[in-house]
């Protein structure tokens, strides 16, 4: 049996992302990750995805599928590219919305393509919203090599979460807080 790997995993306080949502547009609160004034979540440290870019209605995000994304058939788990066009697409909405709006998925859908693998380098994922209305957006994502070769294209619909009227402590079930109790 070969030797134990072993990763270690460090990450900012996520709690900065409670505080800024509320008071920056969707573009701004992005920007802010991208050039590092807010730390990047924890669940992209985590699998080791990257903010490229975001501009209004577009966003694009980096992996490289490492031996710690495999399966057991020693391909990377579709969990990563998964991963990779739900961040897209859903920060992809996200640009486009007001300060203190938020989203969360309602539903994805990802045709894999082909397998990603370790060694293989960088992927991108980049999502487009198609429609964001008052309620619902949706939005579609691919992820590709640097090459341009497809490796898995995904929609998605998202929920639009506003801030909770006559909340009296100016809490929203955006953070994760409830208010008027």
């Amino acid at each position: 049996m070969e030797p134990t790997r072993s990763r270690t995993i460090v990450w900012e306080d996520p709690s900065a992302f409670g505080r800024a949502a509320p008071q920056m547009s969707g573009l701004e609160f992005l920007r802010a990750i991208g050039r590092g004034d807010l730390p990047v979540p924890p669940m992209m440290r985590t699998l080791g995805i990257e903010p490229v870019e975001v501009e209004e209605g577009r966003a694009v995000f980096a992996a490289e599928p490492q031996e710690y994304h495999d399966n057991p058939l020693g391909m990377a788990h579709g969990g990563l590219a998964a991963t990779l066009v739900d961040t897209a697409m859903g920060c992809a909405v996200h640009s486009l919305l007001p300060a203190g709006v938020g989203y969360v998925t309602l539903e994805l859908k990802v045709n894999y393509v082909r397998p990603l693998r370790a060694g293989m380098g960088r992927v991108l994922g980049e999502g487009r919203a198609i429609h964001v209305g008052s309620r619902v957006a949706t939005a579609e994502a691919r992820v590709v090599d640097d090459a341009g070769l497809l490796y898995a294209h995904a929609t998605t619909t998202c929920l639009i979460v506003r801030p909770a009227r006559g909340d009296r402590r100016g809490e929203s079930e955006l953070h994760g807080t409830r208010g008027g109790d």
